[in-house]
């Protein structure tokens, strides 16, 4: 069977504040065709900037009864995995089968890492023995480990997510790739062309193929920064905007591989990723207009799922 096709986003903030306005906009997500919504994370990035990602992915799965959400990315070496696990399977409870753990190393921010008491120059094998610990406590069973991080003696976290998450992997290096395909569901690709999605996917499956993991329901991604408006220089505003905003680096960086104008344009740039195999998007849209956004994405999908 053929995996569908599935684009969600960064929901638009609402004109005013409240539950019932950004409730609103979910459901105007959802009515456009949206599969899932999309949520960052950071701690105290660049100069305190950023939201929880499991705080944030809770209050919205409330907000909306159906509609499933990715976070892209959550930081998990700036966390302990037990108490990840415990926050995940709370939120499963109340919305089971309605996450997608996104993760990633971060670390762009460096002061943002040594904030959380964590050594930067050890967010990589952080990164692995937290998969190591958090993977099988999500699935219910007990974890005993004695690591470099982390020691546990028979840790279990109860009640298990009455249905699994699958957890996908961050990160444009070869270890992250390759942490993909030891311990993830899928890899998360972020500012890469289209043949670098497809090598990264198939080392990915190279990985696991080395170490006998079997039978992975692979859920391979792209997250895209994009702007959406009826002109290209009114969306190319928008989001080099955002990003130089966050990033502190010149747009120029990143224009390559973010796509802007009407929702058109960004399918046409979005369609060689669905011919390298891409199935899943996070669309982190920026617009001089909020309000099109929803149905800009849900457009962006409609084309995106008639290739």
């Amino acid at each position: 069977m053929a995996t569908p096709l599935r684009v969600g986003a960064a929901p638009p903030p609402p004109a005013e504040p409240g539950p019932g306005a950004q409730a609103a906009i979910l459901q105007a997500m959802a009515d456009a065709g949206c599969d899932h919504l999309v949520v960052g994370d950071h701690v105290c990035f660049f100069g305190g900037w950023g939201v929880d990602g499991l705080v944030e992915a809770t209050a919205l799965s409330m907000l909306h009864p159906a509609l499933p959400v990715h976070t892209s990315v959550y930081l998990l070496g700036l966390r302990h995995p037990v108490v990840v696990a415990r926050q995940i399977s709370t939120l499963a409870a109340r919305a089971p089968g309605r996450l997608v753990l996104g993760v990633g190393v971060g670390g762009e921010d460096r002061d943002e890492v040594r904030a959380c008491g964590v050594d930067p120059t050890t967010r990589g094998r952080r990164m692995d023995e937290s998969l190591a610990v958090l993977r099988p406590l999500l699935d219910g069973r007990a974890v005993d480990h004695d690591g470099e991080f982390f020691s546990l003696s028979s840790v279990s976290i109860r009640p298990a997510p009455p249905a699994p998450v699958p957890v996908v992997v961050g990160g444009r290096s070869a270890a992250a790739v390759q942490r993909a395909g030891r311990l993830g569901d899928g890899w998360l690709g972020i500012w890469v062309s289209p043949e670098r999605f497809a090598a990264a996917t198939d080392q990915a499956r190279a990985a696991a193929d080395d170490i006998g993991r079997a039978g992975v329901d692979w859920q391979h991604g792209m997250t895209v920064w994009c702007g959406l408006a009826d002109d290209r220089r009114s969306a190319t505003d928008a989001v080099s905007q955002a990003m130089e905003g966050i990033y502190g680096l010149p747009f120029e960086r990143f224009a390559r591989y973010v796509p802007a104008g009407a929702p058109a344009d960004v399918a046409d740039a979005l369609r060689p990723y669905v011919d390298a195999g891409c199935r899943t998007f996070n669309l982190l849209t920026q617009s001089p207009d909020p309000s099109m956004i929803p149905g800009a994405v849900g457009e962006v999908r409609l084309l995106l799922a008639s290739v």
